[in-house]
């Protein structure tokens, strides 16, 4: 298992960890599964088409999803809605790896969402090996 960590900069936003995955991944000549979890509950993690503009309209629809209500969170009932979105697109992303290179679509890229930023984010990674 490998750890490593994002710095999110915003309360709320798209980042981009395509690039740090594959290089965890280190070019060895795998052929299996990659796993990424994000251990935090205001974030979340899966595959999206980055285009200029993109980050902020999946931006909009999330905060659209999920109203603003009277939330009964004692700790701080002001990011429940952060807590629901990460619970809603999930906290891990499974991606198949071919000849040590992740096997994304033409315009797929793993990101990552922060729900309730700015903060260091830490992430765990695991490598599986078709037998």
């Amino acid at each position: 298992m490998q750890h490593f960590s994002v710095k999110t900069r915003k309360k709320r936003e798209v980042i981009d960890i395509t690039d740090q995955v594959e290089e965890l991944i280190g070019g060895k000549k795998l052929t299996g599964a990659c796993r990424v979890f994000i251990l935090h509950t205001t974030a979340a993690l899966t595959t999206a088409d980055l285009d200029p503009g993109t980050d902020l309209d999946m931006l909009d629809a999330f905060e659209a999803m999920v109203p603003k209500l009277r939330y009964r969170h004692p700790h701080n009932p002001a990011h429940v809605g952060d807590h629901i979105l990460s619970a809603l697109i999930g906290t891990s992303v499974s991606l198949p790896v071919e000849n040590g290179r992740l096997l994304l679509g033409t315009w797929q890229r793993v990101i990552l969402l922060e729900f309730d930023g700015p903060r260091q984010r830490e992430l765990a990674l695991s490598l599986s090996s078709e037998t």
